[in-house]
């Protein structure tokens, strides 16, 4: 069994708006809902362990009455940034394994958490292809430094599932050397632990500016309005 690390402390000053961005409506539904209702229909998950932003609590509360999420549900304050705030989250989740997820990645389907859980890797990430060419520079002088073969490189992206151990070892080794980390995938690799990954999908993006919204809203609408 898992235990979903569900982050959803972000203020979402991005988006304009006067209140976390995960509290936004899309299509009448607060973002929140999608991925909790999604991972509440995975019977592989039997925790959900939330955050929510300072001063949030009782709000974040209201919509997990609301919809009835029936997966028992553990609320935690989020820390200062993603990485304190999973590290803050890790001693609450009552399995051996863990999957993280964010509320603001609305589109997660659960083909997408039932792949991660069939693999036979216990470190695995959804990572997608770039389309595009990167580069490294030196942002000091605008200088580009070399090239770099985007066939090796990958956008990471949520899910994740990880051991329990391996991932609480990697976040006390950062603490260790003073690190902090955008995400877990790079985090655990980093420390040493064996980390894969699986295809993901380019409709499984991160929430964060004002046309996000609106993407992700057009990408949610029902089947139905495509015949109008």
């Amino acid at each position: 069994m898992y235990s979903l690390i569900l982050l959803n402390g972000g203020i979402g000053s991005r988006t304009g708006a006067n209140q976390p961005k995960q509290l936004l409506k899309l299509r009448g539904i607060p973002i929140l809902v999608y991925a909790l209702v999604t991972a509440d229909r995975v019977e592989q998950i039997s925790q959900i362990v939330v955050n929510y932003p300072p001063d949030w609590r009782e709000q974040i509360e209201e919509v997990l009455e609301a919809y009835a999420i029936s997966t028992p549900v553990t609320l935690v304050e989020a820390g200062h940034s993603r990485h304190s705030s999973v590290a803050a989250m890790l001693p609450h989740c009552t399995n051996d394994d863990v999957i993280i997820h964010e509320s603001a990645r609305p589109l997660v389907r659960e083909r997408d958490f039932r792949n991660l859980i069939e693999s036979d890797h216990k470190n695995v990430s959804l990572m997608s292809e770039i389309s595009f060419t990167v580069a490294p520079v030196d942002p000091e002088t605008a200088e580009v430094t070399g090239s770099l073969d985007r066939a090796r490189l990958r956008n990471v992206q949520l899910p994740q599932k990880f051991s329990k151990s391996d991932l609480q070892a990697a976040h006390d080794r950062a603490v260790e050397q003073g690190v902090e980390f955008t995400e877990d995938a790079t985090l655990v690799a980093d420390s040493g632990y064996p980390v894969h990954f699986i295809d993901g999908s380019d409709e499984n993006f991160k929430v964060t500016t004002s046309t996000d919204l609106k993407m992700a809203g057009f990408l949610l609408r029902p089947e139905e309005d495509d015949d109008e």
